[in-house]
């Protein structure tokens, strides 16, 4: 193997390419303890060390560190990982690690976002927003069962209301245009025509 990029990120931190592949990036300081320089070769048993020594720790410690903060699921950690420039395995790794000890869990993000979104999103906002985050849709359909099961009508009918509150609309004296135009915006909203139609035939000042 040979090293045929050594480029600089920031000051003290550096990409290293071997054999013209990105491989990892590494701290100045320890370019030298490994001997890495460019157009030398490198081997095998220094590219494990690395590896082994100093990434995978370093990994795990960055996945900790990211979760004190805040909650990730798997793919958003596998983004912030693969943003500090760690290799896939060692990325695989990292969040196994994380993991086994329960810091990354995927259905219970799903369910706390429900939890905590489900009075104000409707169940498509909320199943594309956890879509976007990496989550399954098995995961996510299991969620909204757990957390909403067979209330999801009578709270989408909620939500609607709220919405048509927040408009100062009143369906009983709007115009057919004016109906029209808040269906559309009830829809972008994610929530479902059938639904919609229901809600807006009721007369909502004596709910």
């Amino acid at each position: 193997m040979t090293v045929t990029g050594i480029k600089e990120i920031t000051k003290s931190r550096m990409k290293i390419e071997i054999d013209g592949e990105f491989a990892f990036v590494l701290y100045k300081g320890e370019l030298r303890v490994y001997g890495i320089k460019e157009n030398q070769e490198i081997s095998e048993e220094i590219y494990q060390k690395i590896l082994t020594e100093v990434l995978s720790k370093r990994a795990k410690l960055r996945a900790m560190n990211l979760l004190k903060g805040r909650a990730y699921t798997s793919f958003q950690l596998k983004e912030k990982l693969e943003m500090g420039g760690y290799p896939g395995k060692i990325i695989e790794e990292a969040i196994d690690y994380v993991t086994s000890f329960g810091y990354v869990n995927d259905s219970q993000y799903a369910i706390d976002f429900i939890e905590y979104n489900k009075e104000t999103k409707s169940k498509n906002r909320i199943y594309t927003d956890l879509y976007k985050k990496g989550i399954s849709r098995d995961i996510i359909e299991k969620a909204w069962n757990d957390v909403v099961g067979e209330d999801r009508a009578e709270l989408e009918r909620e939500q609607i209301i709220s919405w048509i509150n927040k408009k100062n609309f009143f369906p009983e004296t709007a115009s057919l245009q004016e109906k029209q135009k808040m269906m559309a915006f009830l829809y972008r909203k994610g929530f479902s025509n059938e639904t919609i139609r229901s809600v807006l035939s009721l007369d909502i000042t004596t709910i």
